[in-house]
């Protein structure tokens, strides 16, 4: 029961983070189609506006020691976790939990069908932007990360608190 309510509480904070970058969608550059980011980076109108891949790195970088430190306070402190294995293997379902939600629900269902996400000069690209399959591959690059992400917190949770 406790899974389910924690990854109810996860999809809608990770919901509100998700709609707050949203409002600025050329900051989410690099969490679009690599056709779509091509078109963006050959428009004017976006060309001082674009992020760095440094830019993109660090954000993602930072993103990360965020995970690990709320996902080990969560896993100490709310489900009582003192093993690396128990705070890692909960991690990472929690993880896939989120994951799983992102790419079906906020990825596949809400930003391919919703224009708010489509650029000013792309619209054309409907093809692009109904590209499920990236989507997924994204699933499973985000799983990748959740087993760093998820050895952290559990040397974090075993280590630390």
């Amino acid at each position: 029961m406790l899974l389910i309510i924690e990854g109810i509480v996860l999809c809608i904070l990770f919901t509100l983070a998700v709609y707050k970058m949203s409002r600025e969608p050329i900051k989410t550059l690099y969490n679009y189609p690599p056709a779509i980011q091509e078109r963006i980076k050959s428009l004017d109108e976006y060309k001082d506006r674009i992020p760095t891949e440094k830019n993109k790195i660090s954000a993602k970088l930072a993103a990360c020691v965020i995970f690990v430190a709320v996902l080990s306070l969560l896993l100490r402190y709310v489900n009582g976790y003192t093993t690396f294995k128990d705070a890692f293997l909960y991690g990472f379902l929690l993880w896939t939990v989120v994951n799983l939600y992102d790419a079906v629900v906020l990825d596949i269902i809400w930003f391919c069908h919703d224009p708010h996400f489509v650029f000013k000069g792309t619209e054309d690209m409907v093809k692009d932007y109904h590209d499920y399959w990236f989507h997924i591959k994204g699933f499973f690059t985000g799983e990748c990360i959740a087993l760093a992400v998820c050895a952290l917190a559990g040397l974090v949770v075993q280590f630390v608190l």
